[in-house]
């Protein structure tokens, strides 16, 4: 059994509903698959001794999830005040309408279609709830719309699907694009370093308890694809197809349709660059 401190970010273990940090609380969705792992992690934040509470991304579209998440809150002696988005894929973001009818809140994300009320989410933004504080850190590179929340009171970040607690992400070609999924981790490693961020808290999979770590692991694995992509292009791969056999032969086979949307973008961004010919 491999120790899980010697793992990529240090994941803390078993991906469970309950108390991850002072201020975050996770619950669980009931929607495992290998694209989400354990399911999606539903966060909900607020300060100690506060009535008001924060629900990052509810999740998708499942009632008893989603009456859930507002038990717990309650149980908790907590109202639900604001509801935020780190993005708009479904398994994410598909239940956050309904969530709003279930709370009375506002939905706010980047992209204006995913919002309900009339804030929606920008750049330096500072949220405060309740005596909570978190801010926007913009992370475009999954996805364009893809957001983190840095959580200053507890040294930590929550990270959507731009850091996972295991594994790594899909860049989604073409709305993701890696030259800003590179910037993205480059920006997340400065919350590392400048601000004393240790804890990723996750979309999905365990809390990592070595933010820095994650994020180096993920940098670099980014650099070792990229390579391993533009080798097989000079070896003779042309289609995306092609590159995900040969590149991604270690993984999945059932995960191959993801890999070719990271390589679709991998390939983008090494013509973008002059590296390989435009395919």
């Amino acid at each position: 059994m491999t120790d899980a401190s010697a793992l990529p970010g240090q994941p803390r273990g078993q991906v469970l509903s309950g108390p991850a940090t002072e201020r975050a609380v996770n619950v669980l969705a009931p929607n495992a698959s290998a694209m989400t792992l354990d399911g999606t992690n539903t966060w909900i934040v607020a300060e100690p001794g506060s009535e008001a509470a924060v629900v990052i991304d509810p999740g998708p579209l499942d009632d008893g999830h989603l009456a859930t998440v507002v038990d717990m809150a309650e149980k908790a002696g907590k109202r639900i005040a604001l509801t935020l988005l780190t993005h708009g894929h479904p398994d994410h973001a598909a239940g956050a309408a309904r969530f709003a009818e279930l709370t009375g809140t506002r939905v706010r994300a980047l992209d204006p279609a995913l919002r309900l009320g009339d804030e929606g989410l920008a750049a330096g933004d500072v949220i405060t709830v309740g005596g909570l504080e978190l801010r926007v850190v913009p992370t475009p590179g999954h996805t364009a719309d893809s957001l983190c929340f840095h959580l200053p009171a507890d040294r930590a970040v929550l990270t959507g699907d731009t850091i996972l607690g295991r594994g790594t992400t899909v860049v989604a070609h073409p709305d993701g694009r890696l030259g800003d999924y590179l910037d993205s981790l480059r920006r997340l490693r400065s919350l590392t370093v400048d601000d004393g961020v240790h804890t990723v808290l996750p979309g999905h999979g365990p809390v990592l308890e070595d933010a820095q770590g994650a994020v180096e692991f993920y940098l670099a694995h980014r650099a070792h694809r990229l390579a391993q992509v533009e080798t097989a292009v000079e070896d003779g791969y042309r289609s995306p197809a092609e590159v995900v056999a040969h590149v991604y032969a270690d993984v999945d086979r059932s995960l191959w349709p993801a890999a070719e949307l990271s390589v679709r973008a991998q390939l983008d961004y090494l013509s973008e660059h002059g590296l390989i010919q435009p395919m």
